[in-house]
């Protein structure tokens, strides 16, 4: 007899919020994003670099770790830096993913590790226990 074992499914909500910014705000919210898309090129730099020199993925705790030296990483409150590395550590799982598949043969083209964002914003994330939202 074998015993089933279900995965237990983790669920997450997003809330957006239409701002009318003043020139501070404003200000403050490109400072961040900008910042963000820096440490996100960042992240995608170190764990390209361990995959071409070691041939290996980069994990969580590795990269998070290694990105806490970083200005940019400094920059923005940790939690939300550091869901911007775990984006790049998943998107580096996802290419592992597809290596698999085509070493198989079942991907014609060879997979290429994830690239850099171009210049720009990304967006930044904050656990909905460091927010609160009023009315004005």
């Amino acid at each position: 007899m074998t015993k089933k074992t279900k995965k237990k499914t983790k669920y997450y909500g997003c809330q957006q919020v239409l701002l009318n910014s003043d020139k501070d705000l404003r200000a403050v919210l490109e400072y961040l994003c900008g910042e963000a898309h820096k440490v996100f090129n960042c992240s995608v730099y170190y764990a390209r670099q361990v995959w071409f020199k070691e041939n290996r993925f980069v994990k969580k705790g590795e990269l998070c770790g290694q990105m806490k030296w970083n200005r940019h990483f400094n920059a923005m409150y940790a939690s939300s830096a550091q869901q911007i590395c775990n984006s790049v550590v998943e998107s580096f799982s996802s290419f592992r993913e597809l290596l698999k598949l085509f070493w198989k043969g079942e991907l014609v083209n060879k997979p290429k590790p994830p690239n850099y964002r171009k210049p720009g914003l990304f967006t930044v994330s904050y656990p909905k226990k460091w927010l609160k939202l009023m009315d004005e």
